[in-house]
């Protein structure tokens, strides 16, 4: 076996000397192939045995692993270990393997003048194996010149070169891949983003995988870089853990920026936990500036920022800029929208009040403009009659089938599903998820992916409160200058899952034309769900909470029972005919006796129990998967049309041995409102059971009934808006259960505003104050990314406070980026 090769294996775990078990192989030539994965190197062979040290005693087993172009008929050795599968029986899962070419001289020889190599021939490889030795294949891999003194015929020298890459380029990359641990589907990642640089870039700098291949962190990245003997305070691996950790913190706490003793911090724990090796602290702030310096990240007076994230901020302010100072095509008078929105009132046949009528004018006065407002304020009311004013000041029609070869002129859009045909429902024209507006069909993580652009004469977002700063960023520079832009969402709702609070931060800028609707509409005079949620937003539970109403129940309990609570509930509900889809229990936390996970198991037994051993269903990380259950998108999958907080129905469960299933694979079938996905095993972790869910992920949905159980067990969760939003997603009949202690802390713990900056960006662009700067889009292809200065500075900051490098080299400014007073021992310990 070539000498790369058996260094690779060398990265394969193996076993302490002096065990008992050995390393087992397998060594055989693949008889058939049973499965290939499209979309990662995942594949099921049959492989004919010339050799092992396995207990088996037939001539075939089957193989499984992470495999390159394997081919029939070719030789491999194959080390793993032997599995069980429930179904299939005894199999050979492979860690590794390699091509199984000679080790001898007889047998290179052999094998070179073998069918694979024609014009070879015996005489040909003797000379190849007598000038280059039993390491004849890699050499001459990694320099074809070494074959130049046997004076072989060009036609015969370029086919021998290029088989013997075939046979060793793609393989020897996913060999090195499978060395190190990847799985098939991050292995296929890996391969497709780096190609044939993958091992270099690997082994020069593995933390190099964190910033490109999503799902790999840095604790993945330290063990390649510990194996290949990179330093523990090396500045790559400083500059990993300090870009892991401003992400770790952007995720976690939903902020833009972190302030430098935080970041410092968070990456010296990031670092000592991995190795258990001290750093010096000073090699951080070092690395800090190298990494201003090449513009990854952003320092600003006391704020470190992604540089992502700086520049997103910077580019909504001034796309925001760009529409609020377009000409509209038309302009109308006062008196013209007064008597388009007397129309609307009598196709709607409703009164607006005074301040329904003054949002709908403002509206059409506007090229931007925000609506708010607390559940039942009418924002659907107003959401109708912007359409319906506009269409008629416009004098077009509302059939879309009047729009055949033109596009429609309004364009409706949400940042779920859910919410999408909740929007379409309400106003008869058809609406989107904001990903689907825009064309994005790759990752969600690439916040400069192409989009389309869009077209129309006017825009309606709604559950703004949902949409992040990455996504807001993509939506507002794919809208044409033309077009009139309303935003509407519920500013005290729970903030996006991403990064930032952009509907919170466009509101409190006050840069925008904007109107709260505060007048509570919708419901009977004998409801209580919207006054309950409308004192919540006022910090303080009603006097009435704990006495039964119409529509409302509360029923203490404590954190044990919360249970056996619930699944009474969820039964007698089912006896009064709520289905699955009507019924929705909400919950803060995943764990613990009152958590997630542990109620969807209680849940499933009632809404959707196994009823006989025939039943279908599948096994997943601890869930049991049934035709019927409710699920929940975990991440967006703009391919398939689905995106993090969908729910969907499962319609069939595909084993792998049905007979109709070609593949041979277990699979799903899921329908979401706007489309139907099948999932193979490997995609699951994308999918949870959603009888229960989290408040965040119920976020933009509305439900028949809610269950929502507060304990003091989700302490840290307790927040006002959490409770507010979860109260304002029952539509009609809502069952409170739990400590009314933590209902009374929830109104009471304000939620912490995020680390943001886009407020201050709003005003400074809008007031123009800001000297003009051309945008920095990296959305085109072939397009390098700039650096905003030569570290990233602020646009629109003076020269006098800007962070330049000759500033820093010259020390004529403070290198540590805003941390006055702060010394590395300062945050030694974290």
């Amino acid at each position: 076996m070539a000498s790369e090769s058996l260094n690779l294996f060398d990265s394969v775990p193996q076993e302490e000397p002096g065990s008992q078990a050995r390393q087992q192989f397998v060594v055989g030539k693949v008889a058939a192939t049973f499965f290939s994965s499209p979309d990662s190197f995942y594949k099921v062979l049959l492989v004919k045995i010339s050799e092992t040290n396995i207990d088996w005693h037939e001539d075939e087993i089957v193989v499984t692993g992470s495999f390159g172009d394997v081919r029939e008929e070719q030789t491999y050795r194959f080390v793993g270990k032997t599995v069980t599968h429930p179904k299939y029986g005894t199999q050979f899962q492979a860690l590794n393997y390699e091509n199984a070419t000679p080790t001898t001289k007889e047998g290179l020889i052999a094998y070179l003048a073998g069918e694979e190599f024609k014009g070879i021939g015996k005489k040909t490889a003797e000379k190849i194996v007598a000038l280059l030795g039993i390491t004849a294949i890699d050499k001459i891999i990694n320099d074809p010149d070494v074959l130049a003194p046997l004076h072989l015929k060009k036609e015969l020298q370029t086919n021998l070169i290029a088989k013997l890459k075939a046979n060793n380029g793609m393989e020897q990359i996913i060999i090195g891949l499978n060395g190190y641990g990847f799985g098939s589907q991050l292995a296929a990642s890996i391969y497709n983003h780096y190609r044939e640089e993958t091992l270099d870039i690997l082994h020069k700098n593995p933390y190099q995988l964190i910033e490109d291949i999503e799902g790999i962190g840095f604790k993945k990245a330290d063990q390649i870089a510990e194996t290949l003997g990179i330093a523990s305070d090396s500045p790559a691996r400083i500059d990993g853990a300090i870009l892991t950790a401003l992400n770790d913190l952007s995720a976690t706490n939903g902020d833009t920026y972190t302030d430098a003793k935080t970041l410092l911090k968070t990456t010296l724990s990031l670092l000592e936990n991995s190795r258990n090796e001290a750093i010096d602290p000073q090699k951080l702030a070092d690395e800090l500036i190298d990494l201003a310096k090449s513009g990854k990240v952003v320092g600003e007076e006391n704020r470190i920022y992604l540089r992502s994230l700086f520049e997103s901020e910077w580019q909504i302010a001034e796309h925001l800029k760009r529409l609020n100072e377009a000409k509209e095509t038309h302009q109308f008078a006062e008196n013209e929208i007064a008597t388009a929105i007397d129309l609307a009132e009598k196709q709607f046949q409703i009164t607006y009040d005074h301040s329904q009528r003054q949002a709908l004018t403002q509206a059409m006065q506007s090229k931007l403009f925000l609506l708010t407002g607390g559940p039942g304020t009418g924002k659907t009311t107003i959401i109708n009659g912007i359409v319906k004013v506009f269409a008629t000041l416009n004098e077009f029609s509302l059939d879309v089938n009047d729009y055949c070869e033109t596009p429609f002129p309004i364009l409706l859009a949400a940042p779920t599903g859910r919410a999408a045909k909740r929007m379409s429902e309400v106003t008869g024209l058809p609406a989107s998820t904001i990903h689907r507006l825009l064309g994005l069909t790759g990752r969600e993580s690439n916040p400069d992916q192409e989009t389309k652009d869009l077209e129309g004469g006017l825009l309606i977002v709604d559950e703004m409160s949902m949409v992040d700063t990455y996504l807001f960023k993509t939506l507002v520079r794919a809208i044409a200058n033309q077009m009139k832009v309303i935003l509407v969402g519920d500013k005290d709702q729970l903030p996006s899952v991403g990064p930032g609070q952009v509907f919170h931060d466009l509101l409190a800028s006050s840069t925008i034309s904007k109107i709260e609707l505060t007048k509570i509409y919708r419901q009977g005079d004998q409801s209580s769900i919207i006054p309950l949620a409308h004192a919540i937003r006022e910090g303080h539970l009603p006097t009435d909470f704990a006495q039964n109403q119409a529509d409302r129940s509360f029923i203490p309990c404590p954190t044990n029972q919360i249970e056996s609570v619930i699944t009474q509930v969820v039964k007698k509900a089912e006896q009064k005919h709520f289905t699955a889809q009507d019924i929705q229990v909400l919950a803060p936390m995943y764990r613990g006796v009152a958590g997630i996970d542990r109620l969807n198991v209680a849940l499933q037994a009632i809404l959707n129990p196994k009823k006989s051993a025939r039943t279908k269903e599948v096994e997943f990380r601890g869930q049991h998967f049934r035709i019927g259950d409710k699920v929940l998108q975990l991440v967006n999958v703009p391919e398939n049309n689905v995106f993090n907080g969908d729910m969907g129905i499962i319609k069939s469960v595909i084993l792998a041995g049905d007979k109709d299933n070609t593949d041979k694979q277990d699979k799903l079938v899921i329908a979401f409102d706007q489309s139907e996905v099948t999932y193979a095993r490997k995609d699951w972790l994308q999918i949870t059971l959603a009888y229960c869910t989290s408040i965040h992920k119920a976020q933009g949905s509305e439900f028949k009934m809610v269950i929502l159980p507060m304990v003091p067990q989700y302490s840290r969760m307790l927040q006002r808006n959490l409770l507010y939003t979860a109260v304002s997603r029952a539509e009609s009949l809502l069952i409170l259960l739990g400590d009314q202690n933590a209902f009374e802390r929830c109104v009471q713990n304000l939620a912490v505003n995020r680390q943001t900056t886009l407020t201050q960006r709003l005003q400074t662009t809008f007031s123009g104050s800001k000297p003009e700067i051309k945008l920095k889009e990296t959305s085109k292809k072939n397009e390098e990314p700039q650096p905003l200065s030569e570290t990233g500075g602020a646009p629109g900051m003076t020269d006098e406070h800007r962070l330049t490098t000759a500033k820093v080299l010259s020390q004529a400014i403070d290198p540590m980026i805003g941390m006055a007073g702060i010394t590395p021992q300062s945050f030694m310990k974290a």
